[in-house]
């Protein structure tokens, strides 16, 4: 079970998996988004139009981030400027408008450190941080310590996406595999007396890895690593592992 939405389309590495070693992935988001209400967003005081870049952090952010934009009736000026940890976010603002007229800057790790050397070289702009409700001043700091000029503001909230009754006494699954910490946390609700035994755990990212640990977990693979950057690479791994057991 992946704790993500199902991907679009059949053509999706997983597939490829489930094909070669004769598995099945589940995919069941733990968590959901929600956007906050223009009225909610207003209470914050954060003035959107009076800074000249924003800082992505994920797809959700750049979705609720123009979503609010357009409930606030706001024209968002063809000077802004984007900074994203990922390329792969900073593509993702082509739905929302014409990348090649923007200045959109990215951090190849996935990681705020490796995009602020970027943002030094532009101390001058006005940074705006969408974030979501449940998140940590780890950024706020950081760009504190850099002397930069910037507004974090919470744009959407990340509620839990609870099990039903019937799913929680029919869950049957080798491994669990978590995309956030959050995600971690919400399972821990859900399943208050979980045991690992010889459930396998895996995550996304060092961050969701030791969430699992602090819950007193062990995870069997960690994606987002420079050995496994992606998880279709820890997974294929782990299963070709497993297949030579057998």
């Amino acid at each position: 079970m992946i704790s993500q939405p199902k991907p679009a389309n059949d053509k999706s590495p997983y597939y490829d998996l489930e094909k070669e070693y004769g598995v099945e992935f589940v995919f069941r988001p733990f968590i959901k988004v929600e956007s906050l209400s223009a009225k909610e967003f207003r209470q914050q005081k954060v003035s959107i139009l009076s800074h000249t870049a924003v800082v992505f952090t994920s797809r959700h952010a750049i979705d609720h981030f123009f979503q609010l934009a357009k409930e606030l009736r706001l024209t968002i000026p063809e000077d802004m400027r984007y900074f994203c940890v990922t390329e792969t976010i900073s593509l993702y603002i082509q739905k929302y408008v014409q990348y090649r007229k923007r200045k959109v800057f990215f951090g190849s790790t996935g990681k705020i450190d490796d995009l602020i050397p970027a943002m030094v070289k532009h101390k001058g702009e006005k940074f705006l941080v969408p974030l979501s409700s449940v998140h940590n001043d780890d950024i706020k700091n950081k760009l504190d310590a850099k002397g930069l000029t910037h507004t974090e503001c919470v744009m959407y909230r990340t509620l839990s996406n609870d099990f039903t009754p019937e799913e929680v006494e029919n869950f049957d699954c080798d491994m669990l595999i978590f995309s956030t910490p959050t995600g971690v946390e919400y399972l821990a609700k859900a399943f208050p007396n979980l045991k690992q035994g010889k459930l396998k755990l895996g995550a996304f990212g060092p961050a969701t890895g030791k969430a699992i640990t602090d819950a007193g977990l062990q995870p069997d693979l960690v994606a987002g690593t420079k050995e496994y950057p992606s998880m279709i690479s820890a997974l294929q791994d782990y299963l070709e592992k497993e297949k030579k057991k057998k």
